[in-house]
């Protein structure tokens, strides 16, 4: 059932399915909504408390908000697990939305039982390459002009892949055009320098990382290794885009499955 909070001007929508004494709080990524994960919701509801939520700025809850920051999307997200009083929770965000839980579990660590990223921290800590930084200009100068080209541009380089169905390259790329342009125009810089967030939250977090990584583009550890003080984790999965949970939702629920159970294991055993 859909519900909403608000927080600093925004509504937030989130649904709750299942009960079960440990919560799996969803979070998707940027210009996504929670739509993205109606195959996790229906597979993992039978035996958890299973809660997902559109940021504000997507989906279905509010614009309405002066500034926009992954700093304040991480607020949003411990305002939703004060605010339903969630327990025993284990954290899975997709891209954007694992360093949007990362921060979120470092400012409000008392409920956080687990942590799971999928598809990301690839080169954690590690600045963009020199040679990349006049993209970077570049990029950031065509939204100004044309946010929604230039979006799906982005989308099609970095996110997908030439083996993506076209169902969903058609479905990203709907989202990435019809992405709130304020917001992606404050958000897109600090994408570009997330490193800086990986180096100062990563070594606070209180949980291990754990990671589900597509192969498309590799994953270096060395930077989890330097900064995830807590240990981490790393599944592989192979063979599609930065979307696995809409891509092949059969594999990614079983690579998530045991991700979720090690974290179980590893909560009871402390």
């Amino acid at each position: 059932m859909q519900q909403e909070i608000t927080r600093d001007n925004a509504l937030i929508s989130y649904n709750i399915k299942g009960q079960g004494e440990i919560t799996l709080l969803f979070v998707h990524g940027s210009y996504t909504d929670q739509t993205y994960w109606s195959e996790q919701v229906e597979f993992f509801s039978t035996n958890y408390k299973v809660v997902t939520i559109d940021l504000p700025g997507h989906g279905k809850s509010g614009r309405e908000r002066e500034n926009w920051s992954i700093h304040g999307f991480a607020e949003d997200v411990a305002a939703v697990v004060k605010e339903l009083n969630l327990q025993r929770v284990i954290l899975i965000g997709h891209s954007m939305a694992a360093h949007i839980n990362l921060i979120a579990a470092v400012i409000y660590p008392d409920a956080i039982i687990g942590f799971i990223g999928i598809d990301i921290f690839k080169n954690a800590g590690t600045p963009l390459p020199e040679q990349y930084q006049s993209q970077v200009h570049i990029i950031l100068e065509n939204l100004k002009s044309s946010f929604e080209d230039t979006n799906e541009q982005y989308a099609r380089m970095a996110l997908l892949t030439d083996k993506t169905p076209s169902t969903v390259t058609q479905r990203v790329i709907r989202d990435y055009r019809n992405a709130h342009r304020s917001l992606g125009m404050a958000i897109t810089p600090e994408i570009f320098q997330i490193d800086k967030i990986e180096r100062e939250f990563l070594p606070r977090l209180p949980v291990k990382v754990n990671l589900l990584n597509v192969d498309y583009i590799p994953t270096n550890e060395d930077g989890l290794k330097h900064y995830a003080s807590q240990g981490y984790e790393i599944e592989h999965l192979i063979g599609t885009s930065h979307y696995p949970m809409i891509e092949d939702p059969q594999a990614f629920n079983t690579a998530l499955d045991k991700a979720i159970k090690k974290i179980e294991i590893e909560v009871h055993v402390h």
